[in-house]
């Protein structure tokens, strides 16, 4: 079963399938598809590609760089990229602090940061989590204290993604320690990494990447006209963040794509003289994960659709939670896939094939999405409460 478009929409679809396969390079297209994208460069060739033919920021408005679509052709440009193996546009430009900027802050400040924003001539990374403050980011301990026409900020941030590649980072910190609720004394700033008193420090994955980053904020200023919005209400502006980082994180169109190599590889496998594919048990599976991801699709659909007003909907946390158990899923069935040829981890020129010995760590990087953008078990909270209104 697939689920239909209008003819309208299918056409529009069509022209982005032709646009991805004839603008962005083969190489990188391919690489994108195994998961071996040579990185950051592939990423960066292909958003200025996008940025040059107006596709990076459809979620902008149009003035800085936007398109006039619906939610549902914005959620094809995604899904359709995914599928083509093309780098997504860096989220933390283009999802996250981008809107926020042209959602909230000043004139000045969409002219200084959105154009290098959307071409990524800046790179982005996020000051949100803490250690101390992750599910319940409201707890944060970073402090902002007016001082003239600067903040002095001091504190840590962790779990910053990529921030060895960032020249700047968006942050929460406290600046009204009396708020009668923690929500109301946040600020949301923007602050130039090399800034004197930022200090970054890696964190090691268990795949045995580096990822992600602690910083460390000691005595450091930032100029007072690089505050989003006002002073105080930087819990509004991370909630709107989140919501539209939620909106996308479901990967339907990645997952997609990995179920159609985990099929094609079980089909080449025989076990007792019968292809993998084949087999009940794991067909049964297969179908599982299908079925679940036209459900999902036809929910990303309706959520789509539910948020022409330009406002994250509540119900993007159902695309968090369910798509990142869904590519969670289909990680596990490559590693069952690979069988024993997924045990060899980082072994050089061993005789396994690429795609086998990437099943593993591919499985241990993914248990991360049931942890970013809010964990699974606060996206069921906010179901609860905001969704079902229990």
């Amino acid at each position: 079963m697939k689920l239909a478009l209008s003819d309208e929409d299918a056409a529009f679809r069509e022209e982005l399938r032709r646009f991805y396969t004839s603008e962005i390079p083969e190489d990188i297209r391919e690489r994108g598809k195994t998961g071996h994208s040579k990185f950051p460069e592939d990423m960066v060739t292909s958003q200025r590609i996008l940025h040059a033919n107006g596709l990076a920021v459809p979620n902008w408005p149009v003035e800085w760089g936007g398109k006039d679509w619906t939610p549902l052709q914005r959620q094809i440009w995604l899904d359709e990229m995914q599928l083509a193996g093309v780098p997504e546009p860096l989220a933390f430009n283009t999802k996250m602090v981008g809107p926020v900027i042209a959602q909230f802050g000043s004139q000045a400040m969409k002219e200084r940061f959105l154009p290098p924003t959307a071409n990524i001539d800046i790179w982005w990374c996020q000051g949100f989590s803490e250690p101390e403050a992750g599910s319940d980011l409201a707890s944060l301990r970073t402090t902002a204290v007016r001082d003239g026409d600067t903040y002095v900020v001091n504190g840590q941030k962790t779990w910053t993604t990529l921030g060895q590649y960032a020249d700047w980072i968006f942050l929460l910190a406290r600046t009204n320690p009396d708020a009668p609720k923690r929500q109301a004394g946040i600020s949301f700033l923007l602050a130039e990494m090399s800034t004197p008193g930022i200090t970054l420090r890696p964190i090691e994955l268990i795949d045995g990447s580096y990822e992600v980053n602690e910083v460390f904020f000691e005595d450091v200023r930032i100029p007072a006209d690089q505050l989003v919005g006002e002073e105080n209400q930087g819990w509004t502006y991370a909630k709107f963040l989140l919501g539209n980082e939620r909106t996308g994180i479901a990967r339907i169109g990645l997952t997609k794509l990995w179920m159609a190599q985990v099929k094609e590889h079980a089909a080449k496998l025989e076990v007792n003289g019968t292809p993998l594919l084949e087999d009940p048990l794991f067909a049964a599976r297969v179908a599982e994960i299908e079925t679940g991801l036209l459900a999902l699709e036809l929910t990303q659909m309706r959520v789509s659709g539910s948020e022409a007003d330009g406002k994250p909907n509540p119900a993007s946390s159902i695309l968090k939670l369910r798509g990142s158990q869904l590519q969670q899923a289909a990680t596990e069935l490559f590693v069952e896939v690979a069988g024993p040829a997924a045990l060899p981890f980082d072994a050089g020129d061993i005789d396994v094939p690429t795609w086998a010995k990437d099943a593993a760590p591919r499985y241990l990087n993914y248990r991360k999405t049931s942890i970013y953008g809010g964990t699974n078990e606060v996206q069921r909270n906010i179901i609860a409460s905001t969704i079902l209104g229990l």
